[in-house]
């Protein structure tokens, strides 16, 4: 008799799992992760696109409508509604502005030395100290001229030049024209593959960034046998054990390292264990009882102490450099277990899994959190450099092909490669998202 209330109940169910995860601090969190690792990512795109000379009209965190935009210089910088993920658009990369065609009617604005400022295609009766032109050949990207009848004049085809920082105004809005040597066509090779590249470059460089913060405040672990910070309600507190302690031997057992301190109590849940430690010169026999504690059906002894640091500075940025690789490398053995079948496509997590994870490492405290987006940001790196169709791994593809061939594939053609791989990754980001509502909410 209850069966037809069970959609209702789940529903409700669903709403409030939703309601729960969506509280202030995990929402906050994760704006904060998703926007630092995709701010580095496209600011490496940014800085060496504009190293390069390439003119970038936006910078944009996020995708779909606008939310809040800030024009400085050449560029607008936006943040738009959905954060998960951004963009910069370079000139070129899209098809440049509207053509000047012959016979069509604009007005002009000069500058100071009669150089084109302004190229306004409608709403002309808006606009003062113009000059109606009737346009009879135009080029915006090499020579930088119009040729064509002012009104009044039918009879004297008249040449204007067009500044190189002119804009075009289509229904009151402003774009900036991009001379040929501004578009992203036009560099290098290597200076269009290092703008691609540097995407994901940034965001190793923000995981060992932040490992190196990490290792400033928290100090970098070492595998010395002498005892860190210990917790107060642990069996090291409790039998007289104390920071510092140096461990020589555990009941007879010579120590030389932090593991070797880790192994033998791991391997004596319950079991009274003779600490032989120097403290400041002092040598002392103290007996310690490790709790039993049980992971994955295992039970294993812990004391309560964690393990001893440094704060080198060299150690600092080392442990910065060491943990984004023995990150890196997880997390490319772990695709190749999904390459292989030996990891299901179920286990993947898109932007719904995520989230929920970040609720989870959020309550952890803040050290947690920084290396939770450390990690984020070496994925999306990785992620980002795989040869598919539409990341930056599959553009620096087609870069090595015209590197072979000695010339750039048909732009149409790579475009079209592009969409097709931007399609799948939509479908395959639907999948997943769907995956992740299933195991978490429904």
């Amino acid at each position: 008799m209850y069966k037809h209330f069970y959609p209702i109940l789940n529903g409700i169910k669903f709403i409030k799992k939703v309601v729960f995860l969506l509280s202030l601090s995990t929402v906050i969190a994760f704006m904060f992760i998703f926007g630092s690792i995709v701010f580095f990512h496209e600011l490496g795109h940014f800085v060496f696109a504009k190293r390069a000379g390439i003119l970038c009209r936006e910078f944009a965190i996020g995708f779909g409508p606008k939310v809040f935009s800030y024009k400085k210089g050449e560029t607008i910088y936006t943040i738009r509604l959905l954060p998960i993920g951004g963009f910069v658009r370079m000139a070129g990369e899209d098809p440049e502005m509207v053509d000047l065609k012959p016979g069509q009617r604009i007005a002009i604005e000069l500058d100071d030395h009669d150089r084109v400022r302004k190229i306004i295609l409608n709403q002309k009766d808006r606009y003062t100290n113009v000059r109606i032109v009737e346009v009879e050949s135009a080029d915006l990207e090499h020579d930088l001229i119009i040729r064509g009848y002012e009104d009044g004049d039918d009879e004297h085809l008249q040449s204007f030049s067009i500044h190189r920082e002119a804009v075009i105004v289509d229904q009151g809005q402003e774009t900036q024209i991009a001379p040929w040597d501004r578009q992203f066509a036009s560099k290098t090779l290597g200076q269009r593959a290092m703008a691609i590249f540097a995407g994901p470059m940034m965001n190793f460089v923000l995981a060992i960034l932040i490992f190196i913060i990490i290792g400033i405040f928290q100090g970098v672990p070492t595998n010395d046998p002498r005892l860190g910070a210990l917790t107060d309600d642990g069996a090291a507190i409790e039998a007289g054990l104390k920071e510092g302690d140096v461990v020589l031997s555990i009941d007879g057992s010579e120590v030389s390292t932090w593991e070797d301190v880790v192994e033998i109590i791991r391997r004596h849940p319950g079991e009274e264990l003779v600490f032989t430690v120097d403290r400041n010169g002092e040598l002392l026999e103290i007996p310690v009882t490790p709790k039993v504690h049980e992971i994955e059906g295992e039970k294993i002894g812990l004391i309560g102490v964690y393990s001893p640091v440094e704060k080198s500075p060299t150690k600092i940025v080392t442990y910065g450099f060491e943990e984004t690789y023995l990150w890196t490398k997880e997390i490319i053995i772990l695709l190749g277990k999904l390459l292989t079948g030996q990891f299901s496509i179920d286990m993947l997590s898109g932007p719904v899994g995520i989230y929920v994870s970040t609720e989870t490492v959020a309550k952890s405290g803040i050290y947690y959190l920084l290396k939770w987006t450390a990690i984020l940001s070496i994925n999306l790196g990785i992620m980002n450099l795989l040869p598919i169709p539409a990341l930056d791994g599959g553009r620096l593809l087609f870069f090595a092909v015209e590197a072979v061939r000695g010339k750039p594939i048909d732009r149409q053609k790579e475009g079209m490669v592009h969409f097709i791989g931007l399609a799948l990754l939509m479908l395959l980001m639907l999948v997943v998202t769907w995956n992740d509502i299933q195991r978490f909410f429904l």
